[in-house]
C-alpha cells in the first residue's frame, strides 16, 4: 500500500478561554493503575497556578504513547524486496524491536503497539477515545501525531474518509463522539483550525488572517489565540466541510519521501462548554403560609478544550531532496520539532528549566506536556531498513514522552448569566402569577362583599317587616281586649246597678263571687298579652343575634379565600399534567410519522422490482435449460435462447441508464460467454468492448464482478487475449483490482489476469502495464479462492518465461522476481490449500530451471522448498521436475553440498 493512502485533511473553529473554577473529580478511578500511583509528579507553572486557584491537587495522568507501523508502499516493495523489515512488532506484549543487523536488535515498550493491519477505528479507540471522553467530563485533552515524513500522520489524524467511512481519521471520529454526547440546546461546541508555518500561526479557515499572536494569561498560565476564527458546530456534515476547506488551504509539497508532504503543523482546537447541575439556594424566605417560592439550581459550566495536532514530518534534506524555499521550510519544521524534543527531555528528566519559549509550537503545547491536559501521542514509523535511523529517533522520542506526567483538572465556573436569566424568567412568571391570583382574590372578595351586603339588606328588610307586622298585631289584639273589657265592665256596671237593689241582701255573696271570676279572667288575658309581647321581643333578639353571626362570618372571609386559592392550585397542577400528556402524545405522533415514512419508502422501492421481470425470466430460462440439458447429457441450447431474444438487443442493454437493467444484461452476457461457441459471436458483436467500458465507468460491485467474470471467460481464448490487451483491458483489470474489496470481484479479476499470463506473446506488455503488480496486490484479500487464482496466474507466467528462456527468446532474471513475487511464493509454497500449493510448487520449479534465478531463489529461502517438493509433493510430475532442476543447476548443487543436503 502506498504511503499516499495515508493523506487527507480537515478543519473548524474554537471558543476563547474563560476564567474557570477548578475542582477534582472521580476521573482518577478511570486512569491506568500506573497513572494513579503515589509517585511524585512534575507539574508546569500553569498546572500549579490552576491548582492554587482551585485549592486542589488535581488527578495525575502520564502521557500515553502508541506506535503505529505503516505498511510498505510500492517504492519500498521494489527497492527493499531483498531485505527484511527493520521493525518487528509484538502487539500482544506491547513491544517492538528495531533490528540493528541480523544478530542484534533494540527492544522498546509502549502503551499500545499497532501493526500495519490495524484499522482506523482501532487506532481511534486506543489513542484518542479516552482523551475525548475525558474532555466531555471537563478535562483538557491533546492528541498528537509525530513521525518521519510519509509514515501516515495525516492519514491517522486528519483523513476524511470520503465514501469509505472505515478510513475516517481521529478528527472526524472525535467530533462524531462529541456531537453524540452533548446537547446543543444547553451546551455549545466550537472549533478553530490553524497551521504553524515557518514559525507563523495562520488561520486555515480565513487565509487572510496569517499572523495570529499567542496570548498567555499571567495568572492562570492559559494559552489562547484571540485572533483565530471561531465556528459554532451544529452537525457532523458542517464540521467535515470545514475540515475540507481548511485542508485545501494547508501547505503541502512533493518530496522524494512523500508525494503530498505537509509543510506545516495542523492544529484543530475543539472547545466544549457544558452545563451541569449544582447546589440549591433559597433566595428569599416565606412571606406567609400561602406563599411558595421555587428554589433555583445554581448552574455550573464545564469548559474543556480538545487539541488535535498533525505535526509536519521530520526529514533529512539529503533524503527528501528539498531545495530552495522547501529547504527553508524543512529547516523551520526541524527546528520546531527539535524545540519540542528539548522540552520533553527536560520534563522527563525533571529539569528545573523547561525551554517552552524556544518555539511557538512548544508554547501552544505548554498545557499538553507537563500541564493540566490529558495527552495521547501516536508515533508513526515505516518498515524500510533504509530509514532505520529516523525510525529509531522517532521511537526514542515516544519513549521520552512516556516519562512526562500531567496534573489533570476539571475547569468549572458558575454560569451567572444563565442563572440570572433563569431567575428573571422565574420572577416574571411569579409576578404574573401573583398579579393573576391577586386579581382573582380581589374579584372574589368583592363578590363575597356584594353578596353579604345583599343578604344583610334583605335580612334587615325582612326583620323590619316582621317586626312591624308583629307590632300591629299586638296593638290590634291589645285594643280588642281593652274594648271587650270596657264593654264587659259597662254591661256589668248596668247589671250591677239594676240588680244591686233587688238582690243586695239575698244575693250579695253570689254576686261578689261572679265579679271576682270576671276579674280573674281579665288578668289571664293580660298575662297572655304580656307573654305574646315577650315572645315578639325574643324574636327580635334572635334576629339581631343572626345578624351578628352573619357579620362574624363576613370577618372569616379570608379562610374562604384560602380555600379558593387551594382550588386554583389544584387546577394549575391538573393543567401541568395535561401538558405532559400532550407532550407524550406528540412524541408518539412523531414516531408514527417516521414509521409511516419508512413504510412508504419501502413500498416505493418494492414497486419498481418487477420492471425487469422479463430479463430475469430470460436468465432463469437459460440456467434452467443448462441444468436440464446437462442432466440429460446433451448440449445446452444457449444459441437458440439468445437468438430468440437477439444478441444485439442484449448487448444494447449493457448501455442502459437503469442500473437493474445493466445488472441483468451483464449476467446474461456472462452466461453466454461461458460457452466457447458463443464467445466469437459476442466479440464480433462488440460485447468485449462493452464489458471493458462497464469495467471502466461503473462503480456497482455486482456489475464489476459479473463483467470481470465475463472477461475472464473470454480470456480463455488466445485470439480474445490479444484483443483484451489491445483495448487496454489489463490496465482496467489492474485498476479494478486496486479499488475492489469484494472477494468474488477480486476472484474474477485474478482469473482474467491469470488467463492472460498464459500467453507467451503478452509477457512484456502484461508486466509493463502493471498486470503482475495487480495480481500480487490482490493477495491482501486473503480469501482462498482469490489466492488460488493469483497462484495460477504466477504459475502460468513462470511457465511461459521458462518456455521463452529455453527457446532463447528471453534472458535475464525472471520478471516475477523483479516485481517482488518471490517472498509470497516462498511463503505459500507449503500452503494448506491444495490448489494454491500445487500452482506455487509448479511456479517454483519453472523459476528454478534457469541458472540466472538461482541466486535469488537461494537468498529467498526457495531452495528448502524445492528440496521439500522433490521429496513430498503429491504429484509425481512436479516431484520429478524438482529433482531434475536441483540436479541440473550448479548453484543449487554447490549450495546443497555446503548445507549437506541430499536430494
Amino acid at each position: 500500500m502506498a504511503s499516499s493512502a495515508y493523506r487527507n485533511g480537515t478543519s473548524k473553529g474554537a471558543p476563547k478561554p474563560l476564567a474557570s473554577y477548578t475542582k477534582s473529580s472521580s476521573f482518577k478511578s478511570r486512569l491506568h493503575p500506573s497513572q494513579s500511583s503515589g509517585a511524585v509528579l512534575r507539574r508546569s507553572s500553569y498546572g500549579q497556578n490552576a491548582a492554587a486557584a482551585a485549592g486542589d491537587d488535581g488527578v495525575p495522568g502520564r502521557v500515553r504513547v502508541a506506535v503505529r507501523l505503516r505498511p510498505r508502499n510500492a517504492e519500498e516493495l521494489v527497492a527493499d524486496a531483498d531485505f527484511a523489515d527493520c521493525v518487528e512488532l509484538q502487539p500482544e506484549l506491547k513491544r517492538l524491536k528495531i533490528r540493528k543487523n541480523n544478530w542484534d536488535s533494540d527492544t522498546y515498550e509502549f502503551d499500545e503497539v499497532l501493526t500495519e493491519f490495524a484499522s482506523q477505528k482501532r487506532v481511534y479507540e486506543v489513542v484518542a477515545k479516552p482523551v475525548v471522553e475525558s474532555v466531555l467530563e471537563g478535562y483538557n485533552g491533546t492528541v498528537m501525531a509525530y513521525g518521519q515524513t510519509g509514515t501516515g500522520k495525516t492519514f491517522t489524524v486528519g483523513h476524511l474518509g470520503g465514501d469509505d467511512t472505515s478510513a475516517r481519521g481521529i478528527m472526524v471520529r472525535a467530533m462524531e463522539d462529541i456531537l453524540a454526547d452533548v446537547s446543543l440546546d444547553t451546551d455549545s461546541l466550537s472549533v478553530s483550525y490553524l497551521q504553524l508555518y515557518m514559525e507563523t500561526i495562520q488561520d486555515l479557515l480565513d487565509p487572510g488572517n496569517d499572523n495570529i499572536t499567542i496570548v498567555e494569561d499571567s495568572k492562570t498560565g492559559d494559552v489562547s489565540l484571540p485572533g483565530a476564527t471561531i465556528v459554532e458546530i451544529r452537525d457532523q456534515q458542517s464540521f467535515v466541510e470545514l475540515l475540507r476547506l481548511g485542508d485545501a488551504h494547508r501547505i503541502a509539497a512533493n518530496t522524494k519521501l512523500n508525494a503530498e508532504s505537509s509543510r506545516s503543523h495542523a492544529i484543530l482546537m475543539v472547545h466544549v462548554k457544558r452545563s451541569v447541575g449544582g447546589g440549591e439556594d433559597a433566595f428569599s424566605s416565606e412571606v406567609d403560609n400561602s406563599s411558595h417560592l421555587v428554589k433555583p439550581v445554581k448552574p455550573l459550566v464545564r469548559k474543556s478544550k480538545l487539541v488535535l495536532i498533525d505535526l509536519a514530518g521530520s526529514e533529512r534534506v539529503h533524503k527528501s531532496g528539498s531545495e530552495g524555499h522547501m529547504l527553508e521550510e524543512a529547516k523551520s519544521i526541524n527546528l520546531s520539532l527539535s524545540a519540542l524534543g528539548k522540552c520533553i527531555n527536560a520534563l522527563a528528566e525533571n529539569s528545573a528549566h523547561v525551554p517552552v519559549r524556544d518555539s511557538k509550537l512548544t508554547r501552544l503545547l505548554k498545557d499538553s506536556f507537563g500541564g493540566t491536559a490529558r495527552t495521547s501521542l501516536i508515533v508513526t514509523i515505516g518498515p524500510s531498513p533504509r530509514h532505520r535511523g529516523e525510525t529509531t529517533s522517532t521511537v526514542l522520542f515516544g519513549q521520552r514522552a512516556m516519562k512526562v506526567e500531567n496534573m489533570l483538572k476539571i475547569k468549572e465556573e458558575f454560569d451567572y448569566k444563565s442563572l440570572s436569566r433563569k431567575l428573571e424568567i422565574q420572577v416574571d412568571k411569579l409576578i404574573v402569577e401573583n398579579e393573576r391570583q391577586q386579581k382573582a382574590f380581589d374579584d372574589e372578595v368583592e363578590r363575597i362583599n356584594q353578596e353579604a351586603e345583599n343578604r344583610i339588606t334583605e335580612v334587615e328588610r325582612s326583620f323590619a317587616e316582621a317586626l312591624q307586622k308583629e307590632r300591629l298585631k299586638c296593638q290590634m289584639e291589645y285594643m280588642e281586649s281593652v274594648k271587650k273589657l270596657e264593654e264587659k265592665m259597662v254591661a256589668n256596671q248596668k247589671k250591677h246597678d239594676r240588680d244591686s237593689f233587688l238582690n243586695e241582701k239575698c244575693n250579695g255573696e253570689v254576686l261578689g263571687t261572679s265579679t271576682s271570676e270576671e276579674v280573674s279572667e281579665i288578668k289571664k288575658l293580660l298575662q297572655n298579652e304580656t307573654q305574646l309581647r315577650n315572645t315578639a321581643e325574643e324574636e327580635v333578639k334572635k334576629l339581631k343575634s343572626q345578624l351578628e353571626n352573619f357579620m362574624q362570618s363576613m370577618a372569616g372571609g379570608d379562610a374562604e379565600i384560602v380555600k379558593v386559592h387551594r382550588m386554583l392550585e389544584d387546577e394549575t397542577h391538573k393543567n401541568k399534567k395535561l401538558e405532559e400528556d400532550i407532550l407524550i402524545l406528540q412524541s408518539q405522533l412523531l414516531q408514527l410519522t417516521v414509521e409511516a415514512d419508512q413504510t412508504r419508502r419501502h413500498l416505493d422501492r418494492g414497486g419498481s422490482g418487477n420492471a425487469f421481470a422479463g430479463l430475469d425470466s430470460f436468465v432463469s430460462q437459460m440456467r434452467h435449460s443448462q441444468f436440464k440439458d446437462s442432466a440429460n447429457g446433451q448440449k445446452a441450447p444457449m444459441a437458440t435462447l439468445f437468438e430468440q431474444v437477439g444478441l444485439q438487443k442484449i448487448l444494447s442493454l449493457l448501455e442502459s441508464e437503469d442500473a437493474n437493467t445493466q445488472i441483468h444484461a451483464v449476467k446474461v452476457v456472462a452466461n453466454l460467454a461461458a460457452e466457447e461457441a458463443n464467445q466469437e459471436k459476442i466479440v464480433e458483436a462488440g460485447g468485449l468492448t462493452s464489458l471493458l467500458m462497464l469495467l471502466r465507468s461503473y462503480e456497482d460491485d455486482t456489475v464489476r464482478r459479473v463483467a470481470a467474470g465475463a472477461i475472464a471467460n473470454l480470456a480463455m481464448n488466445e485470439a480474445n487475449q490479444e484483443l483484451i490487451m489491445t483495448q487496454g483491458g489489463i490496465s482496467l483489470l489492474s485498476m479494478t483490482a486496486a479499488d475492489a474489496e469484494d472477494p468474488q470481484t477480486l476472484r474474477m479479476v485474478a482469473g482474467a489476469i491469470a488467463n492472460l499470463c498464459g500467453n507467451d506473446k503478452l509477457q512484456m506488455k502484461l508486466r509493463s502495464e502493471g498486470g503482475i503488480k495487480a495480481l500480487l496486490g490482490m493477495v491482501r484479500c486473503g480469501h482462498p479462492d482469490v489466492l488460488s487464482q493469483v497462484a495460477r496466474g504466477i504459475a502460468n507466467f513462470a511457465k511461459c518465461e521458462s518456455r521463452a528462456s529455453m527457446q532463447g527468446t528471453k534472458g535475464g532474471r525472471s520478471l516475477l522476481i523483479e516485481d517482488g513475487a518471490l517472498p509470497w511464493i516462498v511463503q505459500n509454497a507449503n500452503s494448506e490449500a491444495s490448489p494454491i500449493r500445487r500452482h506455487i510448487e509448479l511456479a517454483l520449479c519453472h523459476l528454478a530451471q534457469h541458472e540466472v534465478n538461482a541466486k535469488d531463489l537461494i537468498g529467498g529461502g526457495a531452495l528448502w522448498e524445492l528440496v521439500r517438493i522433490s521429496r513430498d509433493c503429491s504429484r509425481e510430475d512436479i516431484r520429478s521436475l524438482a529433482r531434475r532442476t536441483l540436479n541440473s543447476s550448479p548453484s543449487f548443487r554447490a549450495e546443497m553440498r555446503r548445507l549437506r543436503i541430499e536430494c
